[in-house]
């Protein structure tokens, strides 16, 4: 297959390496998995990693649009089973794996279909906020010593101090989003040490991997960045998902045995969403755009 044209770097959404097409897809299907190939099938989504396409009513075909997402897949296809029956929400675990063939390169999953709307679109109504902190308990148990890791997700927040104030230097440049206050928050959340085990996390839980159905939480999608590695990560979802203050107050209170360093962190990891989140999407994609300003809004209002 020949790889897309890759242009110059840009702090927006990463351009696809290959060009995935529902003809690509058919073809795939026919080839590894005939007893599907039959079903309707339609282009869904594509993110920063995947080409999602939905297969039939119960089904979802999950395919890298890059090479940096194929070991990000082939953890999600090995780890999310064996995670999933612990999870108090749907997620999709892989039903079937594909493999590199009809000129694509790389393996592909295909996923259970859950019914929601992301949250970006349908927020969650305050009263979630307990089941959003149940669901993160259940996920945030100690990882065993061959977990996987991922460089630039559970990671102490230094690591990542140089990406974050990079964007943040051009978000102060476009936006009023970034106060004084939240700078403060920031090395205030660089300086809190890591009190924690290793623990799994799902890496970017940011409002558009996770499914809403009338208000009620109906999902969490998109497990690319499952690791072991410091929950802080994940919990700053509190503020990417939650308007009221009460609301993330309460989801803060249902997660269990989480220290005041460790929500230090999540503050912090808060913030560089945000910032990221409103840095890419000023340069290509609104809905992020929109996330990030939130994100920080809300950070900003406490708690």
């Amino acid at each position: 297959m020949t790889p897309v044209t890759t242009g110059p770097a840009s702090q927006g959404t990463p351009r696809a390496e290959v060009a995935v097409d529902k003809a690509l897809v058919a073809a795939l299907l026919a080839e590894q998995h005939p007893d599907l190939a039959r079903l309707p099938l339609a282009l869904l989504d594509e993110g920063w990693d995947n080409v999602m396409f939905r297969l039939g009513d119960g089904l979802v075909v999950r395919l890298p649009r890059r090479a940096a997402a194929v070991a990000l897949l082939d953890r999600e296809q090995d780890w999310l089973p064996i995670l999933a029956e612990a999870l108090p929400l749907p997620v999709p675990a892989p039903v079937r794996r594909g493999r590199p063939g009809a000129g694509y390169p790389w393996p592909w999953s295909v996923v259970p279909w859950i019914d929601g709307v992301t949250a970006d679109l349908s927020p969650p109504a305050a009263s979630e906020a307990r089941a959003l902190g149940r669901f993160l308990t259940a996920l945030h148990r100690p990882a065993p010593p061959g977990a996987p890791r991922n460089p630039v997700r559970g990671v102490p927040l230094a690591t990542r101090r140089d990406m974050v104030e990079a964007r943040a230097a051009r978000v102060a440049t476009a936006t009023d989003a970034l106060t004084p206050a939240l700078g403060r928050l920031w090395e205030s959340a660089l300086a809190a040490p890591i009190d924690d085990a290793d623990r799994w996390l799902h890496g970017d839980l940011h409002a558009r991997n996770v499914l809403v159905s009338e208000g009620r939480l109906a999902g969490v999608i998109d497990w690319s960045d499952l690791a072991a590695g410091d929950r802080a990560t994940d919990l700053a979802s509190v503020w990417g998902l939650f308007e009221a203050r009460a609301a993330r107050e309460e989801a803060l209170a249902a997660c269990a045995g989480v220290s005041e360093a460790t929500w230090m962190r999540a503050r912090g990891w808060a913030y560089a969403f945000g910032v990221m989140l409103l840095d890419s999407g000023l340069a290509d994609h609104p809905r992020h755009a929109a996330m990030g300003r939130d994100t920080l809004r809300r950070l900003a209002d406490g708690p």
